[in-house]
């Protein structure tokens, strides 16, 4: 059945696109692979090989919490067995990344139409039963040109963030990287995290009093805050708390500019608060000082993560303890080295930082367009 909006038509999803899954397995990728491997997860993998060439939208098939990563691409790729390769039947009809914005929007009504217990599916029949609305093919085109436009913005600030890392690990790797702690430079002394810097744990108020979290604005980070972030700096968490909540629990409150550390289930993802914050008791908190750097404390951190995740143990989760992440051994190096090394690295620091702040605000002018363009509430001209 077809019915009109205006001049927009209700259609199901099978009537106008076509769906394939990939053939391998999810252990297909390789490193330094030469092509783009999507499988059912949020993170794009790289393969050697190639089955695909073409413009589609990855949809994932399967997902233990109804969370399925949708994407947009085009070019030579490949893909896992439960992911789904969804093309228009015909492209003079249905356009390719106005349909990602659209499925884009349909995540949530995916995750509850969607079929198992332990693990969530996707099936064909759903897909195929699914129902879009979209407009004449000249008016999908010019949304999909408008909502592109803030993506390739956002891509385009995200290259540009990981090159500035990886100068900023190439500072440290030169700087810190190659010295022998048994033949230090003058000045330059080896020691324990425990005498280098302090580190803070973390608490979480109880979630019975609502006391110590309704109307909270004090910045408390959970792993999947940092998970979720992915990036070298983060403003603000997805959960605050009260003073009450502060300080009714062993929460601590750090500055601004520390390393954040996941220290169980999840080890060893960092980012730098740029607001005062506190932690829950999933984190190590490393508070820089004058003589040890920011971002030496931080790429140390992810030069040294399979270190760390060794000494992690527990048998439900593994998990780093404080005691334990303090008996590493440190370098602190000379004052005129963290001179030199703070004025190379604070300014690519700071660009980063500018660029995720521009990122985050084009994320939000884009999620707020979205619906309202894709639904024809704000109206596009051919």
């Amino acid at each position: 059945m077809m019915m009109k909006i205006n001049d927009w038509q209700v259609v199901k999803l099978g009537d106008y696109a076509s769906f394939v899954t990939g053939k391998l397995d999810s252990n297909a990728a390789t490193p330094n692979g030469k092509y783009p491997f999507f499988t059912c997860s949020r993170e794009t993998f790289l393969t050697d090989t190639f089955s695909f060439d073409t413009e589609c939208v990855l949809l994932a098939g399967n997902n233990a919490a109804g969370i399925f990563p949708i994407k947009y691409f085009e070019g030579k790729f490949d893909a896992y067995q439960r992911t789904y390769v969804i093309e228009p039947l015909d492209r003079t009809k249905l356009h390719t990344r106005f349909l990602y914005y659209v499925l884009s929007l349909q995540l949530d009504y995916m995750k509850n139409i969607s079929t198992g217990a332990a693990t969530k599916f996707l099936t064909k029949t759903i897909l195929d039963n699914l129902e879009i609305t979209i407009p004449d093919f000249n008016i999908q085109r010019r949304i999909a040109d408008i909502l592109s436009a803030y993506d390739d913005l956002i891509e385009n600030n995200a290259r540009r963030i990981r090159i500035l890392e990886s100068m900023a690990q190439a500072i440290y790797q030169e700087m810190f990287g190659k010295v022998d702690k048994e033949s230090l430079p003058k000045g330059w002394e080896a020691t324990k995290i425990a005498n280098a810097f302090e580190i803070l744990g973390g608490s979480t108020p109880s979630t019975q009093n609502p006391e110590y979290w309704e109307g909270g604005d004090i910045n408390w980070y959970s792993p999947s805050d940092l998970t979720a972030n992915k990036a070298m700096f983060i403003k603000s968490s997805s959960k605050k708390i009260t003073q009450a909540g502060l300080k009714n629990s062993s929460a601590k409150m750090f500055p601004a500019y520390c390393v954040m550390m996941t220290s169980r289930a999840t080890i060893g993802v960092v980012s730098i608060n740029t607001t005062e914050a506190c932690t829950n008791q999933g984190f190590i908190t490393c508070i820089p000082n004058e003589r040890v750097s920011l971002y030496q404390i931080y790429f140390w951190i992810l030069d040294n993560f399979e270190l760390i995740d060794n000494v992690a143990s527990g048998a439900t989760y593994k998990e780093i303890g404080r005691g334990e992440f303090r008996e590493f051994d440190f370098i602190v190096p000379d004052k005129n080295t963290k001179k030199k090394f703070d004025e190379l690295i604070n300014p690519i620091g700071k660009q980063i930082e500018i660029l995720l702040a521009k990122n985050t605000n084009l994320r939000q002018t884009r999620n707020l367009l979205l619906p309202r363009l894709v639904s024809g509430e704000i109206p596009v001209h051919e």
